[in-house]
C-alpha cells in the first residue's frame, strides 16, 4: 500500500493509494497553527489511523508547499513558514518509523498528472498549477525532476517574456523582484487588472465567462492575459520541449485555456511541429496527495515500516 500526504496551509490529508491506482482510503485534518512538532505528530498520526483501518502497513510520501534544501538538508521556499529550516523528511522518518520521500506539491501534481492522469503515458510533462500563484513541476518518465538548488520548474519566477514598453518593470512579486510570471498572470493580478480597467470586481472564472458572452471590456483583459501565458509557456517548449502540458489550481477551470493557448504558444515558440498538448487535470484537488503516492514504487523495501 502507499501513503500519500499532502501538507498544506490549512488541512493536511492522507490517502491510500492501491496497486490499481484507486483511492482506498482518505481522511483530512486541520493543520494545526503555528506549531511544527503538532503538525509532524498529526501527520504521524494519520499514517497510524489509516494504517489500522485498513490492517496494512506501506510507504509514505508527502507533499510540502516547498522544498527540502540540498545544501541544508532543511525546509525552505515555503509558504507555511513554520516548515521553514526543519529537517521534515528526517523527523517524519523518525516518527513513522520508515523512510519517508517528501516533494514539493507542484512536483506531485505533475507526477500524479504523468502516473495515471491526464498526461498518462507521456514521456516528458510540466504540470502549471495556476490560482493565487504561479508554480511548476516536471515529471521525466514517471520520475520527477528536483534540481541541483531543488527549484526545477519554479518557471513562475523567470520575468515575462518578450516585456512590452508598458510592461517594464511589471508589478511586484512577493519574491521582492518585478515583472516575475507570477505576478503578471497569478489569478489575484488577472482580477486586479480587470478591476483596475473596468472600475468592476470580478473572480477570474466571472471574468472568462463576461469574455465568453461578449464583453468587451472583459475580453480585452482576457486577451493581455492570454497572450502574457502564452509567451510564458512558449519559454517551456524552447527548453523542455514536453509531451503535455497540464493545468491544476484554480485557474484550470478557465476552458479558454485549452481553446486558445496552444496556438498561441505555437506562434510564440521556436518552430514546433505542431501545437503543444495542453490539457486540463485529471485528479484536480487530489492530485497532490496521489503524486505524493506515487513518490515509491510498490513494494520499494527502503520506504516499509522497519
Amino acid at each position: 500500500m502507499r501513503f500519500g500526504i499532502d501538507l498544506g496551509g490549512t488541512k493536511i490529508e492522507v490517502a491510500a493509494l492501491a496497486s490499481s491506482g484507486e483511492i482506498v482510503l482518505r481522511e483530512r485534518t486541520p493543520t494545526p497553527r503555528g506549531d511544527y512538532e503538532a503538525i509532524v505528530a498529526v501527520i504521524r498520526d494519520l499514517v497510524a489511523g489509516a494504517e489500522s483501518k485498513l490492517g496494512t502497513r506501506g510507504t509514505v510520501g508527502v507533499a510540502i508547499p516547498g522544498t527540502i534544501s540540498p545544501k541544508s538538508g532543511l525546509v525552505k521556499n515555503a509558504n507555511s513558514t513554520k516548515l521553514i529550516g526543519h529537517p521534515l523528511d528526517k523527523d517524519l522518518s523518525a516518527a513513522l518509523g520508515r523512510t519517508v520521500r517528501l516533494a514539493n506539491d507542484a512536483n506531485c501534481f505533475a507526477l500524479s498528472e504523468a502516473s495515471d492522469g491526464a498526461a498518462a503515458g507521456k514521456p516528458v510533462v510540466f504540470g502549471i498549477i495556476a490560482g493565487t500563484g504561479v508554480g511548476g513541476g516536471i515529471a521525466v518518465n514517471g520520475q520527477i525532476i528536483i534540481g541541483a538548488h531543488a527549484i526545477a520548474g519554479e518557471w513562475g519566477h523567470n520575468p515575462l517574456p518578450g516585456a512590452r514598453a508598458d510592461e517594464i518593470p511589471g508589478p511586484q512579486c512577493y519574491c521582492g523582484k518585478h515583472g516575475c510570471i507570477e505576478a503578471w498572470c497569478s489569478g489575484p493580478f488577472f482580477e486586479a487588472q480587470f478591476e483596475t480597467a473596468t472600475g468592476r470586481k470580478l473572480s477570474a472564472r466571472e471574468i472568462a465567462a463576461a469574455a465568453e458572452t461578449g464583453d468587451v471590456q472583459a475580453k480585452a483583459v482576457m486577451e493581455r492575459w492570454l497572450d502574457r501565458f502564452a509567451r510564458s509557456i512558449a519559454t517551456l517548449v524552447n527548453i523542455l520541449d514536453p509531451d503535455a502540458i497540464v493545468f491544476g489550481g484554480g485557474l484550470s477551470n478557465i476552458d479558454a485555456l485549452y481553446r486558445e493557448l496552444p496556438a498561441r504558444v505555437e506562434h510564440y515558440a521556436f518552430m514546433p511541429e505542431g501545437q503543444t498538448l495542453i490539457v486540463r487535470n485529471r485528479h484536480g484537488d487530489s492530485s497532490g496527495v496521489r503524486g505524493a503516492a506515487w513518490l515509491w514504487r510498490e513494494g520499494d523495501p527502503e520506504g516499509l515500516p522497519k
